[in-house]
C-alpha cells in the first residue's frame, strides 16, 4: 500500500505532481492511497481525499496541507485493511493523461513572454524550493540571478517590451503582454531571501534594466 500526494491518480504520476498541479493551473488536487505495481503510481486505488488549491497557495503550503490529509488518510487505509472492509477499482486511463516528470533547477527559469497567469503559477508552483528564478540586467554589470518566490499580476496596458522593468522604491514590476507581474518576495543570488521593496532598499536598477 502506498500513499500519495498528488493530484488525484490517475493524473499527474510522476516525481513532481504537487509541482505541476499548481503550474497548470488545476483548481484542486488531493491524496490517493493505492496498491503498488511494477509500473509506478498505476496500482489499484483504495482511497482519495480532495483539497481545492487556494488561489494564494505554493508548492510549500500545499505540500503540507496535503501532508496533514494524507497522515489521517493512511490510518483509514490501514483500518480497512484490518478490518478487511477494504475495496479497491482500478485507475481509469481513459482521458489524457497529465504527467509530473521530475523538476531540474536549470530548467525553473522564467519565460516572461507566456501569459501573466501562467507566470504567476509557474513561481508558485516552484516556491519555495527549487524557485523560478530570473536574470536581471542592469547597466554596466553582469547579469545577477534572482529567484522569485511570490508575485502578483498587474493588468494594466503599456507600450514597453516583454522583460522591461518598471519600479520606484517599493515595487518591482516586470513587464508582460497584458500587463505587469509584481514580484514580491525574490532572493539576490548569494543573498537571503527578502521582500522586494527591502532589496529596492539596497540595490539600485538602471531605467533600462530588464530581466529574461
Amino acid at each position: 500500500m502506498h500513499s500519495r500526494k498528488t493530484l488525484l491518480l490517475p493524473q499527474y504520476r510522476g516525481a513532481a505532481p504537487i509541482n505541476w498541479a499548481i503550474i497548470n493551473g488545476e483548481k484542486e488536487t488531493g491524496v490517493t492511497t493505492f496498491f503498488l505495481k511494477h509500473e509506478i503510481d498505476t496500482g489499484n486505488i483504495i482511497f482519495q481525499e480532495r483539497t481545492p488549491i487556494y488561489e494564494n497557495d505554493n508548492a510549500g503550503t500545499l505540500h503540507d496541507r496535503l501532508m496533514q490529509i494524507g497522515a489521517a488518510l493512511v490510518l483509514k487505509t490501514t483500518d480497512s485493511i484490518i478490518n478487511d472492509t477494504i475495496k479497491t477499482i482500478p485507475q481509469n486511463n481513459d482521458s489524457e493523461l497529465k504527467q509530473a516528470p521530475k523538476i531540474f533547477k536549470e530548467t525553473c527559469r522564467i519565460d516572461w513572454a507566456l501569459p501573466a497567469e501562467t507566470i504567476r503559477n509557474y513561481i508558485r508552483g516552484l516556491a519555495p524550493s527549487p524557485a523560478a528564478w530570473t536574470e536581471l540586467h542592469v547597466m554596466d554589470s553582469e547579469p545577477l540571478k534572482i529567484k522569485v518566490f511570490d508575485s502578483e499580476i498587474i493588468i494594466e496596458k503599456h507600450e514597453l517590451a516583454v522583460g522591461s522593468i518598471r519600479h520606484d522604491k517599493k515595487h518591482l514590476d516586470i513587464a508582460v503582454a497584458e500587463g505587469f507581474v509584481r514580484l514580491l518576495d525574490i532572493q539576490q543570488a548569494g543573498k537571503k531571501r527578502m521582500h522586494t521593496h527591502d532589496f529596492l532598499n539596497g540595490f539600485t536598477i538602471s531605467d533600462n534594466a530588464f530581466v529574461q
